[in-house]
């Protein structure tokens, strides 16, 4: 277990760069399994291997479809999950359709939402929506994260993972306030301390989801409190 605060939090590692390889893989699984965290996400194309190397491990496998920036066809959409779930993955964070939203196409948004959500659900995997790629105002947040709860889905997520913590920490608090008790909060985000982990987890985050190392992961068990893992 790794200790953080009085917030209980899950730790995930993220391993998702474009030039993720084998070889970093095989460092990710080794940091996920030593250090007993929530979860490892990775690029699609690695899913197989990875969960080969997770073998019976508690260790959550998850990836991101539709990165980078959401606006990819719902068919296309609901074919990456269903591959990326038949590859292993337990986990699926997607991007919402940023444009459609700012169009007012709340219904387009819904259903492309559902496409993704209903598929992870019938593989008894989770499904997590990435509810800004880009800065949005925090009133189409807002109603990002409401679509995001009436498709069904276990976590809003802060961001792709390449957010600055200030941002990070400030999106935590409005996607906490802006959805009901059964939908959880992803923080995503450049940490590079203990402190930073902590007051995330504070602001009301369940999930933090970082490029975890060694020293961070060090530091955050020397921390006081209790971070879960499952």
């Amino acid at each position: 277990m790794t200790a953080l605060g009085r917030h209980d939090a899950q730790l995930e590692h993220r391993l998702v760069t474009p030039n993720a390889s084998l070889i970093d893989l095989d460092a990710a699984v080794a940091l996920a399994t030593e250090h007993d965290l929530a979860a490892l996400v990775v690029n699609p194309w690695l899913l197989k291997a990875a969960r080969r190397a997770l073998g019976r491990s508690h260790v959550a496998l998850g990836t991101v479809i539709g990165n980078g920036q959401g606006g990819q066809l719902l068919s296309v959409k609901a074919f990456e999950a269903s591959k990326c779930l038949e590859q292993g993955a337990t986990q699926i964070d997607f991007a919402l359709n940023a444009g459609a939203l700012i169009s007012g196409l709340d219904d387009t948004v819904h259903n492309d939402l559902l496409s993704v959500i209903d598929m992870a659900h019938s593989a008894l995997a989770v499904a997590g929506v990435i509810v800004e790629v880009a800065p949005m105002r925090d009133e189409l947040l807002t109603r990002a994260c409401r679509l995001a709860e009436r498709a069904g889905a276990d976590y809003v997520v802060t961001s792709a993972g390449a957010a600055t913590v200030k941002r990070t920490m400030d999106r935590v608090s409005l996607l906490r306030d802006s959805v009901g008790p059964r939908v959880r909060v992803k923080a995503a985000g450049r940490f590079r301390s203990a402190g930073e982990l902590q007051a995330a987890a504070e602001a009301g985050a369940s999930r933090l989801s970082a490029e975890f190392d060694e020293d961070l992961l060090r530091s955050a068990r020397d921390a006081t409190g209790v971070v879960a893992v499952a």
